[in-house]
């Protein structure tokens, strides 16, 4: 690679790859720059939505050790570098490709595993972190009133059978 341009853009992907949590590529073919300009802006807050040329990326992929984007690489790409929530980003995706068919999502990886196109949709179908952690601590607290309910069934139990005995003796005197 004898071109320092290309070696910088090979850097600067390898470093994309290095501090995301997943990515997500994309064929954005006929798709205009204000839609695109649209689509950044739904995944700014956990995401960069960066257009990429294939062979570097391909090259910068394979240095940091990424192969779900192997064959991958053609036409117009670009991948959504994500640092925040990856559900949110791919979702995000999902609803601007609904609305815009052009946009086409070819796969991405998570935690270092490759993903296809239907694990992205997978992924998009999940809730987000927040719901699901909102879910998990609502479970904790049920089962905490579960358990409550239980060690109290006994003493409210004896405490009425005792009452009916003296009311029945009080009945019988």
């Amino acid at each position: 690679m004898a071109n320092p341009e290309k070696a910088a853009a090979v850097e600067e992907l390898k470093t994309l790859f290095n501090n995301s949590t997943a990515a997500v590529l994309t064929e954005y073919r006929g798709l205009t720059v204000d839609e695109l300009q649209t689509l950044r802006r739904s995944v700014r807050e956990n995401a960069t939505y960066a257009v990429v040329k294939n062979t570097l990326t391909e090259i910068a992929a394979k240095e940091v050790g990424i192969d779900a984007f192997d064959g991958k690489m053609s036409g117009p790409s670009a991948i959504a570098f994500v640092h925040g929530d990856p559900v949110d980003v791919a979702k995000a995706l999902r609803d601007f490709a609904k609305d815009n068919p052009e946009l086409i999502v070819k796969g991405g990886y998570m935690d270092g595993q490759p993903l296809d196109e239907d694990g992205v949709k997978k992924l998009a179908d999940l809730e987000s972190r927040e719901v699901l952690l909102g879910k998990l601590a609502g479970a904790f607290i049920g089962a905490q009133s579960k358990a409550a309910a239980v060690f109290q069934a006994p003493l409210s139990k004896t405490v009425r059978t005792v009452e009916a005995l003296r009311a029945k003796q009080e009945e019988a005197a």
